[in-house]
């Protein structure tokens, strides 16, 4: 249906939002497809659409040779309309992104980042206009304290497990994991429930009943 996926990315930016996608997984049989509502958006306005790019951080506690080597490889490997997402394994120390992560990262093509963890460097990230949704803010370097340890791979970010390649959409309700596999059918179906759902509220604001759009739509 969709020629390339900037076409696709662009529809679901101008045309969907989370819910109605999570909606769509649900009767897919999907329904572990939306990160903890701990990862927010550092600014209400950021939406994320794309392909994701894994990575694998851990704490450490030490400073370590070269510990911004396997980093610095993942972000350097990104590609247009890739999102990075990192797992850091629930970490509460290691602040892994800051606003030069973010500004190779644009320069690469990325079109976001999703950081299970800490970030810093949030008002300059803002203003540079990259949008990142994270767990919180803390002002640390990550040397000494986190590294990554491999990038392209299976990681769970939020409590959902990612695999490089699937489709990674991010509003001010959350972040949600589209598997690669059902990702062309759960957008057609999603952009479907959304006219119907553009009836549903056209006929509420006209004096029907709930009942009635209900049984007329099957939406809600």
């Amino acid at each position: 249906m969709f020629k390339n996926d900037q076409e696709m990315f662009a529809l679901m930016k101008e045309k969907l939002y989370t819910a109605v996608v999570c909606d769509i997984m649900d009767e897919l049989g999907y329904r572990n497809q939306a990160m903890s509502e701990r990862i927010r958006p550092i600014h209400p306005d950021n939406v994320i659409v794309g392909r994701a790019k894994t990575c694998l951080a851990v704490d450490v506690y030490k400073i370590y040779e070269n510990t911004y080597e396997k980093e610095i490889e993942a972000i350097d490997s990104l590609k247009e309309n890739e999102v990075l997402v990192a797992c850091t394994n629930n970490s509460t120390r290691n602040v892994l992104w800051g606003e030069l992560l973010s500004t190779a990262s644009k320069a690469r093509g990325a079109v976001g980042a999703v950081i299970d963890g800490l970030i810093r460097d949030v008002k300059l990230i803002n203003e540079m206009g990259f949008p990142v949704f994270c767990t919180g803010f803390k002002p640390l370097d990550s040397k000494g304290r986190g590294t990554f340890i491999d990038y392209d791979c299976p990681v769970e970010c939020g409590g959902v497990l990612v695999n490089p390649g699937d489709v990674i959409f991010g509003d001010y309700d959350g972040v949600i994991v589209i598997p690669k596999e059902i990702v062309e059918k759960t957008i057609t179906l999603a952009l479907e429930k959304v006219s119907k759902e553009d009836n549903v509220r056209k006929e509420l604001l006209e004096g029907a009943s709930l009942a009635e759009v209900f049984k007329k739509y099957g939406v809600l």
